[in-house]
């Protein structure tokens, strides 16, 4: 790793390398809840929304006591609509709110709640990983790749995790956009961290201006 490379994923990770999740006050652990948190995030990013939206979204849903399949599926479809809308999520508000309920069921009748279990499933392949994940209503080939980037913090078989969305940050940053050789430059669990800024790079035109700058 070259000098400027070192200083340009230093300040990278400072100004922009916070997690979704971490957003969403979601403490990622290879455990059932946090991992349906998850899970539920990427169903709300999936949309064309602002990704701020779907935080504070992902936010109210726990708040409202509905971050297990089974406390989903015990609210009723208008609790959950009226915890979307706190957050603002009210374009697609009643569709989602419906498959948040349907997706909890398959969940429950699939995995049996745990989506260690899709882990398991998988047998280590990304690929066969995202093919189970857009099962999931309302998860589509975006919504994988999200869940997929973020939770390579705690399932190391997905590391490194670098979607075409992440490749263009890197790109515009002039950091590698090969996923091995990208993954050199931080430790293991940041690489969660590092694509999710990566990420804003690509959405914000004028965060790469910001971080090479200084």
């Amino acid at each position: 790793m070259t000098k400027d490379t070192k200083r340009t994923v230093k300040r990278l990770l400072e100004v922009a390398g916070k997690t979704y999740a971490d957003e969403a006050g979601i403490r990622l652990a290879d455990k059932p809840a946090p991992l349906y948190q998850l899970l539920v995030l990427s169903v709300l990013l999936s949309t064309r929304i602002k990704a701020q939206i779907a935080v504070a979204a992902a936010r109210e849903l726990q708040a409202a006591g509905f971050g297990t399949p089974q406390r989903m599926l015990a609210a009723t479809w208008q609790q959950r609509v009226d915890a979307l809308g706190r957050g603002h999520y009210v374009r697609y508000d009643e569709s989602t709110a419906t498959a948040l309920g349907e997706g909890a069921q398959l969940l429950r009748e699939e995995y049996r709640g745990d989506l260690r279990r899709m882990r398991e499933r998988a047998g280590g392949d990304p690929a066969t990983l995202r093919r189970l994940l857009k099962q999931v209503p309302k998860l589509g080939p975006v919504g994988a790749e999200i869940f997929c980037r973020e939770a390579q913090r705690v399932w190391p078989e997905l590391r490194p995790y670098l979607d075409r969305k992440a490749a263009k940050g890197a790109e515009r940053l002039g950091l590698p956009t090969d996923p091995d050789e990208l993954g050199t430059l931080v430790g293991g669990a940041d690489l969660a961290r590092l694509t999710a800024a990566l990420i804003r790079v690509t959405l914000d035109k004028g965060l790469p201006e910001r971080i090479l700058g200084q």
